[in-house]
């Protein structure tokens, strides 16, 4: 069988299932009429906000989640770029924010003046805000596949963990005694009665991907395998570790060659596949230990 390695520079994007995307400018049109009434709320709340910092306070007491989170982003890109995008979706935060970043915000009559220099709906940030809209849909859409793909193949066997959203599966969900309280995970397959697990892992779509967010993911595959596995053995089970990856970044940098360091470091317990690949280099042999 082989290994990631083995598939040739030539044949690989032959393994990699693209996802497709949205042409611009047709997006335009949809993402104005999303977004208009955002900028007008935004329009709203920045006309009697006396300050920079009261127009954070105002946006955060937005009671509609999707509406506070799009107030949000604008804020952002008009008041604070350097503040980060996590701390500003949590409205329990808001005060906190403007201690820390406040003194970095532009001044509002600033703010004002550059709002009404757009025009109106603004295209080019609904465009912007429109990017964000399917952010992490093409990793749903891959977990989904390979959950239906998995059970097909092996109607045998039981996957379970979150099949597009959701939380995920913890490691001390199943081994009471695992010794790290958080290690996520994206999927696990095992026994239909779920007692004998046979294994976890992983799932991410490599849209592009490159420099340190590269170094990141192979590192955190590293450090997650060797955990995983240095537990399997201790408890002397069979368990392997999967990372599903697609999408084109494979393609990029030196990923395809991270991946085939990690399958190789431990050798017939780790492997790294792409959808394409689950017919040929998944076994219930395998997953089971009896090869």
């Amino acid at each position: 069988m082989r290994t990631f390695r083995d598939f040739k520079p030539e044949e690989r994007r032959n393994y990699i299932t693209l996802s497709t995307g949205e042409y611009y400018p047709d997006i335009l049109e949809d993402a104005c009429r999303l977004y208009s009434p955002v900028l007008e709320t935004f329009s709203e709340i920045l006309h009697r906000s006396e300050s920079s910092s009261a127009l954070f306070m105002n946006i955060s007491a937005v009671p509609n989640q999707w509406m506070r989170t799009q107030l949000c982003r604008v804020f952002r890109k008009y008041v604070s770029p350097e503040t980060p995008v996590e701390m500003l979706k949590k409205s329990t935060k808001a005060k906190q924010i403007c201690v820390e970043f406040g003194n970095g915000f532009r001044p509002i009559h600033i703010v004002q003046e550059k709002f009404e220099s757009r025009p109106f709906p603004d295209e080019a940030i609904c465009a912007v805000l429109w990017e964000y809209k399917d952010r992490g849909k093409k990793g749903y859409d891959l977990t989904e596949k390979f959950f239906d793909m998995m059970q097909s193949k092996f109607p045998d066997l039981y996957i379970w963990g979150p099949k597009r959203s959701g939380a995920d599966v913890q490691a001390k969900e199943f081994w009471k005694d695992y010794p790290n309280i958080s290690r996520p995970l994206d999927f696990v397959i095992s026994s239909n009665d779920k007692k004998t697990i046979y294994a976890v892992g992983l799932a991410r779509y490599d849209g592009d991907r490159g420099g340190a967010q590269e170094d990141d993911r192979t590192g955190g595959y590293k450090n997650c395998s060797d955990e995983i596995l240095e537990y399997v053995h201790a408890a002397g089970l069979k368990t392997k570790v999967i990372f599903l990856n697609d999408g084109p970044g494979l393609l990029l940098g030196s990923m395809w060659e991270d991946y085939s360091r990690i399958e190789e470091r431990h050798p017939n317990e780790v492997k790294v596949v792409t959808l394409r690949m689950i017919d040929e280099r998944l076994t219930e042999k395998w997953l089971k230990g009896e090869e």
